[in-house]
């Protein structure tokens, strides 16, 4: 939406330095690189980085005018809070959008949000235009700039809400309030930080509890904390699950050599067969929770199955590649937390190989759980595949949690020098830690 920027100190309540007469046509960034002619620099000033400092060459990328905290080299508008004038402009936006008849649908969970985010911008496109939040664009800044991205056109915004305490989502309904709220489930990530799986629960049903006014609520009916949410609204709720009782259910599930999962997705008066171009059968469940969202939306099963069919996922979510030596590798190197790994570790086992090897490092945020659950997940992956490299010191309890199964490794270098020197033509590798362990590196050498 084109905004001057008049109005947008207005909105903001900021001043205006340099020429108030520009206006801005294209998204807001908070990386310079990523800018488009026409655009708003977002500076933000944190710990090793002042985004200010980088305004002239995200003016030479295109940008035309910067929100910022003090002046800059281009048109600025002037703020004491970068982050807070962000979100005031977005729910100002938005707001003026929905006044046009734009649905707006957020998804949370302890793992599977951004492959299900994927996944019902798929569905919702295939019918009408449709933003959707980038990669994992899920917290107080991201959330805004995928507000932002949305303009008169658009129909429905899809937008990822993460937490890290208590309170997060809460924050961002407070921005939103989303027409259609999935739950995907309660899981271990960040367990540490948040002390409980109580404290995630309640995190996650901030979604219900900031549904808008007659809003939908989308919950797992074989997750029992996500099922008990709906006590949290007086709206309509559709479930989604294997369950028999669920609204969208999952029937007949089978998986190809390549680990690819097909079956039918049921609700009462309906069914629709699906073969999904990704890798894992929790894919199915995350193909269900996307359906069913779309129906909350006013998209039919008969249309949502067709878009399912030809979806694709953000980076380095158990994506496939053939490596040249005739090994396949699934990068699931993004971020990780036991569940998901098990999900992972499930969908290695899956696919058809000489050899399965699971490339694990450590997976950050488990709190006093940490050494017990790198072991338990250790023990998992030595039961489906045929060796386990644990990658770094974080990583020795999963070393030892998979026996005899484990090769320890020093770091990233001696993983890529381990794989280079034994990887052999018809093994699957599969690569997963958490996001700051790097293992991205690892994937990358491969290929």
């Amino acid at each position: 939406m084109p905004l001057g920027l008049r109005e947008i100190a207005a909105v903001v309540g900021g001043t205006v330095e340099g020429d108030a007469a520009v206006t801005v046509t294209a998204p807001p960034v908070l990386d310079g690189r990523r800018a488009e002619p026409g655009g708003l620099f977002v500076a933000v000033a944190g710990e090793r980085a002042d985004g200010h400092d980088y305004a002239a060459q995200a003016g030479r990328a295109g940008v035309v005018a910067v929100l910022g905290s003090r002046p800059t080299p281009l048109p600025t508008v002037v703020v004491d809070d970068v982050q807070a004038a962000l979100q005031a402009l977005a729910a100002h936006v938005v707001a003026r959008l929905r006044r046009g008849g734009l649905t707006v649908a957020a998804l949370t969970g302890s793992q599977g949000k951004t492959g299900t985010k994927d996944l019902l911008a798929a569905v919702l496109s295939g019918v009408a235009p449709t933003v959707a939040a980038a990669d994992s664009f899920n917290n107080e800044l991201g959330v805004p700039l995928t507000m932002l991205r949305a303009g008169q056109g658009t129909e429905f915004l899809v937008l990822e809400m993460g937490a890290r305490r208590v309170g997060d989502i809460a924050a961002l309904t407070g921005l939103v309030a989303p027409d259609v709220a999935v739950v995907l489930n309660v899981g271990q990530a960040h367990l540490g930080e948040f002390g409980s799986r109580a404290a995630i629960a309640e995190a996650k049903g901030e979604l219900v509890r900031g549904l808008a006014p007659g809003g939908t609520a989308v919950l797992n009916a074989d997750d029992p904390r996500v099922a008990a949410m709906r006590a949290l609204t007086t709206g309509p709720v559709l479930t989604f699950g294997r369950a028999a009782h669920a609204d969208v259910r999952v029937r007949s599930l089978t998986l190809d050599d390549r680990g690819r999962p097909s079956f039918t997705l049921r609700t009462a008066d309906a069914s629709a067969r699906v073969a999904l171009p990704l890798v894992g059968a929790h894919q199915a469940l995350n193909a269900a929770a996307a359906a069913a969202a779309g129906l909350a939306a006013g998209v039919a099963l008969e249309a949502a199955a067709p878009a399912l069919a030809s979806a694709s996922l953000s980076k380095w979510r158990l994506e496939p590649r053939d490596l040249a030596g005739g090994a396949t590798l699934l990068n699931d190197s993004y971020n990780a937390n036991p569940d998901s790994t098990r999900a992972a570790l499930d969908a290695l086992a899956a696919v058809a190989g000489a050899r399965r090897i699971a490339v694990l490092g450590a997976m950050l945020e488990l709190g006093e759980e940490s050494d017990a659950g790198h072991r338990a997940v250790g023990a998992y992956a030595a039961a489906r595949a045929d060796l386990v490299l644990a990658v770094g010191p974080g990583a020795r309890p999963l070393a030892e949690g998979a026996g005899d199964r484990a090769v320890a490794l020093a770091g990233n270098d001696a993983a890529v020098d381990w794989l280079r020197r034994n990887l052999a033509a018809g093994d699957v590798v599969l690569v997963k830690a958490s996001r700051a362990a790097g293992l991205d590196e690892v994937a990358a050498a491969l290929t």
